[in-house]
């Protein structure tokens, strides 16, 4: 049965002292073991992220707060109430018991505030997945460490005087190489079956007592002193031996422990106690409560594996053997050497972004996911493309890692730019790529100035993966729309994506669940809100080509939505744990790829169109509403798209010929007046014409779509065309009378931009439907 309220007991403070917390609506509270409290130092009081509590104390001398400002809010009218509202934080949190009529804090009150992603039972997954995700960055840290090939790590002594801050930044990467159970079985399975050699010892035996007679034993038999005499009938008496020693020296093979490697072991032991010892007394010092108290859990189970027996006869080392095959290769051993190893490297590393995440005892879940997706992430983009230099705020480096005056700082910060600049060359195609972490897209930018940017207000996506030809620079790729942006984003409290993102696909009532969002909305929920924020990114952020979630799931299938590839939106399930599986998202990665790659692509047609159009801007008074036909057959009809052929007749004569014959000539040659062949005039949909002194005219011809033919000169005089002059021409037909697409309209040639060039010729010219709709004339 669910408990009604959680009563904490304050005996400490004063006798018969209670707080009463009471969950609101569906909230909820869980007490747990003290023994799990300590295992994963967290008080034993705990609450849910995201619900709200009521809380009062038994007597009205105290009152409530809360070392994160917001997440208590006292009541007006009683003051030792009020409601207690965790929102997103996660983690512990301390609550200052103050004495009214002291004005100060007389008690410090730790409460748990746990995340709920995994947490709907009384489970521990969420505490795995923080462990295990804070453990992984640890491994890539010292992974990327190493792979730096520099001795700038020797040049760091750990200074524990410093910042307090940064020995908790160090500890808590310590802490989870050290704290888990891949080191907790490796040291057990050691003391179970270690690493041992025999050896002789000599000892004084009773003669009674031998076994077998070696030369050694025979010789100690003839000669030994402090003999006893021999009966008459003991065999030895033939061989002249008539007495023997009553005690003689001998050897015995024994198991022997205090190797190189169980010392290896045991200094391993004494080193990490050693450390944790010393931050204890730093977070003592600056009375840093849960800092302390997980130093002191993890100094006392070091304490406990060195109590045990076993190392207390293995001696200090007086070498480190580190090429030894048992500590490389043999269970147990192996893990405790590279863990040994790791520590060398991380207890020198500090991580600004870290506070983000667990400062002030503080488990911010999702903050960390983010920076544990980019981890895999940069391995994923490391694995496809070549990357040459790595950019923090602005900055460019060879590695994540860099050096500094306080140590080794990892460069990666929520907030802070963080790319990974490279290239990609496959299939006779050249591109440049950067994989950004916090990239800002600022707003309001317009977008004639050719630049990186959202269309409305900034937009940061946690990652974007840029890429265009190698022959721009990026800036000139925003430039001419050759670039495109694919954002990801993680959610790590996205729970059945799938399920939110097609609400009909199980015979859900859609109209009654869209009803229920949007009065979710009004009150400010949004539920679609992580979807929508997909919808933003890829809409709003200028050369996008799609925007997916990525979020811990267990066996979901990924959600895609596309035409091709990418432009799309959908989400791919990436959980934190040991057996992560990346594959839909790698496979994805393959597939923009081979995308990028396809020249042909209908992404790429659309980005030289949009490329083509915005060259030039339109302001708001040049507007065009004439009616005009919406399609030719099956086309639709873009007006600045179609030509116009302005043609002209010599005189009555050929006029009469061509409506005759339903056709237009255009005669070419490498001659002066000749016409010339291009893509407008192939294409080409209405032709207009006039006569000599006509500026005026309504005699607009529909063309048909075939585009021009070749006659000869002899085809002409055979369809007795008047006095043809030249040997080849160009033949349009027409589509019967004058055309009725814009009733009766007469245009004013005298307005096109180009009839001043050609008033005096009779050389035909091309125009845009646009233009010539602009010099229609009024009835």
């Amino acid at each position: 049965m669910k408990n009604e309220c959680l009563k904490i007991l304050l005996d400490e403070i004063e006798s018969g002292l209670i707080l009463s917390v009471f969950p609101e609506g569906r909230s909820d509270f869980r007490i747990i073991d003290s023994q799990d409290a300590l295992l994963y130092s967290e008080s034993i009081y705990q609450v849910l992220e995201g619900n709200s509590y009521e809380y009062s104390f038994n007597k009205n001398t105290y009152q409530l707060k809360a070392s994160v400002p917001g997440i208590i809010i006292p009541s007006k009218t009683h003051i030792s109430s009020g409601r207690m509202v965790p929102n997103i934080y996660v983690g512990t949190l301390t609550l200052e018991i103050e004495e009214i009529a002291l004005g100060k804090p007389v008690y410090n009150l730790d409460i748990e505030v746990l995340a709920t992603k995994f947490n709907r039972e009384l489970d521990k997954s969420y505490r795995e997945n923080y462990r295990f995700m804070l453990e992984s960055i640890t491994d890539k840290c010292t992974e990327l460490l190493m792979q730096i090939n520099t001795p700038i790590y020797q040049t760091f002594d750990i200074n524990f005087d410093c910042d307090c801050g940064t020995i908790y930044q160090r500890f808590c990467f310590v802490q989870s190489i050290i704290d888990n159970s891949i080191f907790t079985e490796s040291i057990e399975r050691i003391i179970i079956n270690p690493k041992t050699n025999w050896e002789t010892e000599s000892e004084t035996a009773d003669i009674r007592k031998i076994r077998r007679i070696n030369n050694h034993s025979l010789r100690q038999i003839i000669s030994g002193s402090n003999r006893i005499l021999l009966s008459e009938q003991h065999l030895m008496q033939k061989f002249k031996i008539y007495s023997v020693p009553l005690k003689i020296n001998s050897f015995r093979k024994i198991e022997n422990s205090d190797t190189p490697e169980n010392r290896f072991i045991k200094y391993v032991l004494e080193t990490f106690k050693q450390f944790c010892d010393e931050c204890l007394r730093v977070f003592q010092k600056f009375k840093m409560t849960k800092p302390s108290t997980e130093a002191t859990y993890l100094s006392k189970k070091l304490d406990f594996f060195l109590n045990h027996t076993f190392f207390k006869d293995i001696n200090p080392p007086t070498s480190l053997k580190l090429n030894s095959p048992v500590l490389q290769k043999r269970s147990g051993y192996r893990e405790v050497l590279n863990r040994w190893l790791q520590f060398d490297f991380a207890s020198k590393l500090i991580w600004k972004g870290g506070d983000d995440v667990y400062k002030a005892g503080k488990k911010d879940i999702a903050t960390l996911y983010e920076y544990w997706l980019f981890f895999t992430l940069y391995d994923l983009i490391k694995e496809k493309f070549e990357i040459e230099s790595i950019i923090f705020d602005e900055k460019v480096y060879k590695h994540l890692i860099t050096e500094t005056n306080d140590g080794l700082n990892v460069m990666l910060k929520s907030g802070k730019h963080t790319a990974l600049e490279g290239n990609l060359t496959k299939r006779n195609r050249d591109l440049n790529i950067k994989f950004s972490y916090n990239r800002t897209f600022k707003g309001g930018i317009p977008y004639q100035n050719k630049v990186s940017g959202s269309w409305t207000t900034p937009m940061r996506p946690d990652f974007t993966l840029s890429a265009w030809p190698k022959m721009f620079s990026e800036e000139q790729a925003e430039a001419n729309e050759s670039i495109v942006h694919i954002h990801f984003d993680g959610k790590y409290k996205v729970d059945n994506f799938y399920r939110t993102a097609q609400l009909d696909l199980e015979g859900i009532d859609l109209e009654q669940e869209l009803s229920k969002v949007s009065i979710d909305e009004r009150k400010g929920n949004y539920k679609n809100i992580d979807l929508l924020k997909m919808h933003a990114y890829k809409d709003a952020i200028r050369r996008s080509g799609g925007a997916y979630i990525l979020y811990p799931d267990i066996n979901e299938k990924p959600f895609r939505g596309f035409h091709e590839i990418i432009p799309g939106l959908g989400a791919f399930s990436v959980n934190p744990s040991p057996d992560s599986d990346v594959r839909e998202l790698s496979n994805f990665l393959d597939l923009i790829i081979d995308h990028l790659l396809d020249k042909t692509s209908q992404r790429e047609q659309l980005s030289d169109e949009i490329n083509k159009i915005f060259k030039k801007t339109k302001s708001d008074a040049d507007f065009l509403h004439d009616r005009i036909p919406e399609f030719s057959g099956t086309d639709r009809l873009i007006i600045d798209k179609i030509s116009v052929i302005i043609g002209f007749y010599k005189n009555i004569e050929q006029l009469n010929w061509i409506l005759k014959n339903n056709l237009y000539n255009l005669r070419t040659s490498t001659y002066r007046g000749s016409f010339r062949l291009t893509k407008e005039n192939i294409d080409a949909k209405y032709l207009i014409l006039h006569g000599k002194n006509e500026l005026k005219t309504n005699k607009i011809y529909k063309l048909k779509s075939a585009g021009p033919k070749v006659y000869s000169k002899n085809d002409l005089i055979k369809k007795h065309y008047p006095e043809p002059k030249g040997q080849l021409y160009f033949i349009y037909e027409i589509e019967g009378e004058v055309s009725d697409d814009f009733g009766s309209a007469s245009f004013d040639l005298r307005q096109l931009t180009q009839f001043e060039n050609f008033r005096n010729s009779a050389t035909p010219f091309t125009v845009k439907l646009t233009e010539l709709l602009k010099t229609k004339l009024d009835k």
